[in-house]
C-alpha cells in the first residue's frame, strides 16, 4: 500500500504509478456544461456557504439525491 502523498511525489517525479491504480473500479467523469441564470447562481452559492462546500458540490449532492433517494446528504 501507497500513501497519497508518496504516490503524488512519484507522479511530480514523473515516475510510472500505474501499478498503484486500480483501474478495475476507477470512477469515470464526464465534464457537463450547465448554465444557470444568476438567481439560481446566488441561491447555490448561499447553500454551499451553509453546507461549508462549493457550488459545484451541492450541485452534485442534489443532482445524487434525486438520481438515489436512499443516498440523501442533506435536508
Amino acid at each position: 500500500m501507497i500513501s497519497a502523498e508518496e504516490l503524488d511525489e512519484k507522479f511530480d517525479r514523473g515516475e510510472d504509478i500505474l501499478q498503484y491504480l486500480d483501474l478495475e473500479n476507477a470512477t469515470v467523469v464526464h465534464r457537463v456544461n450547465v448554465d444557470f441564470p444568476s438567481w439560481m447562481v446566488a441561491l447555490l452559492d448561499r447553500e454551499a456557504v451553509k453546507l461549508n462546500v462549493s457550488r459545484q458540490a451541492v450541485i452534485k449532492m442534489w443532482i445524487r439525491e434525486r438520481l438515489d433517494p436512499g443516498r440523501r446528504i442533506t435536508r
